[in-house]
């Protein structure tokens, strides 16, 4: 289980925040352009996230880089022996994951997308959520995104979208919150020492000073259900892929920032 240090600080502000939000309607997305979680972080963070030289997120690229170049698996074949380039061939990627896998109907994330060239390509395992080479890889292939601006829906990703919705609005865990009384109806305000964002997920993989690493979108959202003491969905259950394409969707506009840096 991840347990954030700071989320277990913060369990008494959100029982602040939950008396007077138990009478409040569910709040829809804001019609206002959304704002990447970079515009609510400090000075020092937006320097850090700006400098390349600076930005700690930027040694799991180049780890990726690497391991792009590296063959693997029974075929002895790299990804670059098919995608040569990724600055060319994985631009835009980013922007449109997560998505709707044709074949199967089911929504692919990033990480999905590369464990799945792995194996049916390179014959070899897939790597683990969380493990250093597939945020390394994950990285690397978003990075080639970077400026680029996450795609609107798609006509096949009107179901999967529709069950997204309903998780972010969804009261749950022992503080009966849902993701849109924190991300919409108090977006801005204060949490102990934190502002909290809009909760966009175009920075990610990213590198959070509190983790010391970088981390995916998928372990941020696990430390969220612990923060309204909600059960955790597994790594890469159908759930946070569902909340992940509603996030990419809902945060249509905004340029990729891979990799980013929070606190």
């Amino acid at each position: 289980m991840d347990v954030s240090g700071s989320l277990i600080r913060n369990t008494a502000a959100l029982c602040l925040l939950w008396l007077p939000l138990q009478t409040t309607v569910f709040a829809q997305t804001p019609a206002a352009p959304p704002r990447s979680g970079i515009e609510f972080a400090g000075a020092d963070v937006r320097a850090l996230q700006a400098d390349d030289f600076a930005n700690p997120g930027m040694l799991w690229v180049a780890r990726g880089e690497k391991l792009w170049n590296a063959p693997a698996g029974r075929n002895g074949q790299s990804c670059a022996s098919c995608h040569q380039s990724a600055s060319a061939s994985m631009k835009g990627v980013a922007a449109r994951y997560p998505r709707v896998d044709a074949a199967s109907s089911r929504v692919v994330n990033l990480e999905g997308r590369i464990n799945r060239c792995r194996s049916q390509r390179q014959q070899a395992d897939p790597l683990p959520y969380e493990s250093e080479a597939l945020l390394a890889l994950t990285a690397y292939v978003a990075h080639q995104s970077r400026g680029l601006t996450l795609q609107p829906a798609a006509k096949e990703e009107q179901v999967a979208l529709q069950r997204g919705h309903e998780i972010y609005h969804r009261r749950q865990g022992q503080m009966n919150l849902a993701c849109v009384h924190c991300h919409v109806q108090n977006a801005g305000r204060k949490l102990l020492a934190d502002t909290i964002s809009e909760g966009h997920g175009n920075a990610y993989p990213l590198y959070r000073l509190e983790w010391q690493a970088v981390g995916s979108l998928q372990r941020r959202l696990r430390a969220c259900y612990f923060g309204v003491r909600a059960e955790q969905p597994a790594f890469g259950s159908g759930e946070l892929l569902d909340l992940e394409l509603y996030l990419a969707r809902r945060g249509a506009g905004l340029k990729v920032e891979t990799p980013g840096v929070r606190r």
